[in-house]
């Protein structure tokens, strides 16, 4: 992790993305820790800033997520991890927490 540069709060933003189809399916956040069992277990792990602890994806949905690799930025300040969802990874049921579109009407 000598080339990660985290946040003041010991976080670094990691997109993820589905590794068929390149599709962006959520945005979460890393510590130390969870990037370190990401890489240990080969399933995506968080940290959540709501509940202030370690997230193991899927852990009650049972929609995991399985690393294919992990890659960091030019300014060494956040991650495109790249996986397999096993299911939706939206808390909703949606396949990716990106299902919405900004209209002008929303401004």
């Amino acid at each position: 992790m000598k080339n990660i540069t985290f946040d003041e709060k010991g976080l670094i933003p990691a997109v993820i993305q589905d590794a068929e189809t390149d599709e962006v399916l959520m945005l979460g956040y890393m510590n130390k820790e969870s990037l370190r069992r990401t890489m240990q277990t080969k399933e995506v792990w968080f940290y959540s800033r709501t509940r202030q602890e370690l997230w193991h994806k899927g852990e009650t949905s049972g929609n995991i997520i399985k690393l294919k690799n992990i890659k960091y930025n030019c300014e060494n300040n956040s991650l495109l991890v790249s996986g397999y969802p096993t299911g939706p990874v939206c808390h909703t049921g949606n396949k990716t927490c990106f299902y919405r579109e900004l209209t002008a009407n929303d401004l």
